[in-house]
């Protein structure tokens, strides 16, 4: 995949087991599509294009790690770290089984699936370096 100096490369993988996925990981697959279609809107007119890779984890990989699942990437960097919270652990089900997948931890609100919001603020914190600043032109030409 080519990088372009204005891209958000959005990358979320989690487990599929027969075609099958976990409520959260479903969950969090309509939110990231969301969020994607919103940050590209947003960010669009400053020529920032939004670039979402979607993986899969088989069942081999989710036992070894299941903190693997459900993981967001934003540039390289975790969801967490853009938005300086942290991850946590808890039950899962379906193909998951009752192993311990992941949670994100926010301002003491804990996230099995992750929202759009969450998504979208971490996209525009990425997006930052691409955008003009306040003190600068303010809004995209046509």
């Amino acid at each position: 995949m080519e990088k372009t100096a204005k891209t958000i490369h959005i990358h979320w993988q989690r487990l599929l087991d027969g075609g099958e996925t976990c409520q959260r990981c479903g969950a969090t697959e309509t939110a990231v599509e969301e969020a994607c279609r919103r940050l590209q809107e947003a960010l669009g007119p400053w020529g920032v294009r939004v670039v979402l890779e979607k993986t899969t984890l088989d069942p081999a990989a989710f036992a070894r790690d299941p903190q693997q699942s459900n993981l967001i990437t934003l540039n390289g960097r975790p969801l967490e770290e853009w938005l300086q919270a942290s991850t946590g652990q808890s039950p899962c089900c379906g193909p998951c089984g009752d192993n311990e997948c992941r949670t994100l931890e926010l301002n003491g609100q804990v996230y099995e699936a992750i929202p759009a919001e969450l998504i979208v603020q971490a996209g525009l914190l990425a997006a930052r370096p691409f955008l003009p600043r306040l003190a600068g032109e303010c809004c995209p030409r046509n």
